[in-house]
């Protein structure tokens, strides 16, 4: 396959496309390639200047659809940190990115930040043009990369920290899934006994016409109530489990209320918090590493915490490190961060590693967080089974309790 060379004068400011292309050389032959150009008459063109008959010329085009995911720009950061640190142009990477992606999503924003980086912007620039999926931090410490002359180093140590964040989140999601789904399905067959199975139990129980058992009645009433209002009840729970991911999207309020409770449960509050700590010092130290001012790091890093409380807290930090507080001071005014924090962020400040401090605490967290998601995966598989089997073992009971009581009257 020959590949067409591309014009080297391009005029800044006119878009160009990726046309594909199909003719034919001077001895006949089939040959195909790519070019960019400002339009389909410049590769037809180009093309005959080169000895090239164009047969077939496309605009290359992306399906539709698809969703960029954070998993995805990890994974795009790791690459183009890899292939430019093996001396690969960046133009070309962009290029051998977006090819190899299968999101086609992916691939349509590589191609449009690329496109802005070929007109002359820097590439912090054309990033922020796309803030849904790169957001300050991550510009931030591209500018940073850019202005220094490491941008490889810098997309290294940012890959590697969103690789962090990626692993830590995972393993949050992973340990509040496993509870949240047998919950679902332990009311799914709750439900499934109350509207169906209890009703014909109750049927049986009539013929008899003996007086039942307390508990039989009581477990009867509650079919009843639920053969009565099914649709009110899966209706306010739909409805309800809506307007709070809806309310808790927009509003900042009820945001703060949620993560403060968050941090409060008994079992998985300790593991959100752990969680919380490891995210806000590794973006601090990955930021100061990176040579950005620590008051200005600290803008990022009250976002990518991910929990209001320590975005308040952030921002009363930041306050204080302004006037000319030490951080260390500013981070014991917050009243959030534990006293072994507190010590190895005076060590960094005091010894001048302050980003090799955090680290160490991130790493530190990031331990902990993996030994309570193993702790949390042991401890509630026997919970849920005891709470499941007192539900279900008690209305089975309820309901064979009259079949005992005939049998003892036999």
């Amino acid at each position: 396959m020959a590949v067409a060379a591309r014009s080297e004068r391009r005029d800044v400011g006119v878009k160009e496309f990726t046309f594909i292309w199909e003719g034919k050389d001077k001895t006949g032959k089939i040959v195909r390639g790519e070019m960019r150009c400002a339009s389909e008459a410049v590769v037809n063109t180009t093309l005959r200047r080169q000895g090239i008959l164009p047969v077939k010329v496309k605009k290359q085009t992306f399906k539709k659809g698809g969703k960029v995911t954070e998993k995805d720009i990890t994974l795009f950061t790791r690459q183009l940190a890899t292939m430019l640190k093996s001396g690969v142009p960046l133009l070309q990477a962009f290029d051998i990115v977006a090819k190899g992606s299968s999101n086609s999503a992916v691939a349509r924003l590589l191609m449009d930040v690329k496109a802005e980086v070929e007109t002359g912007s820097a590439l912090n620039q054309a990033f922020r043009k796309h803030p849904i999926h790169f957001d300050a931090l991550y510009c931030n410490l591209i500018e940073a990369g850019e202005q220094a002359g490491i941008l490889d180093s810098l997309l290294d140590r940012l890959a590697t920290y969103k690789e962090k964040i990626l692993a830590i989140k995972s393993k949050i999601k992973s340990a509040l899934f496993y509870p949240i789904a047998v919950i679902v399905v332990a009311f799914v067959v709750m439900a499934v006994i109350m509207i169906f199975v209890i009703p014909q139990f109750k049927s049986v129980f009539t013929s008899f016409g003996a007086d039942l058992p307390a508990p039989t009645l009581v477990v009867i009433a509650m079919s009843d109530f639920f053969v009565a209002n099914w649709y009110l009840i899966f209706g306010a729970i739909g409805g309800g489990i809506y307007l709070f991911f809806y309310f808790w999207k927009r509003s900042v309020p009820m945001q703060m209320v949620v993560d403060r409770v968050f941090l409060r449960l008994p079992i998985f509050g300790e593991v959100i918090r752990k969680a919380t700590i490891a995210r806000w010092t590794r973006t601090l130290s990955t930021m100061f590493a990176a040579g950005v001012p620590l008051v200005e790091a600290l803008t990022s890093v009250g976002g990518a915490a991910g929990n209001h409380v320590y975005k308040v807290a952030t921002q009363q930090i930041q306050t204080e490190v302004s006037t000319g507080s030490s951080l260390t001071v500013a981070m014991q005014n917050a009243e959030v961060f534990p006293s072994m924090v507190i010590q190895m962020v005076s060590i960094g400040e005091e010894s001048g590693q302050l980003d090799a401090m955090l680290g160490k605490v991130a790493d530190f967290y990031e331990a902990e967080v993996d030994d309570a998601v193993e702790a949390l995966s042991s401890l509630m598989e026997p919970i849920i089974m005891v709470i499941l089997g007192v539900i279900i073992g008690g209305i089975v009971v309820a309901m064979y309790l009259p079949i005992f009581k005939l049998g003892a009257v036999v």
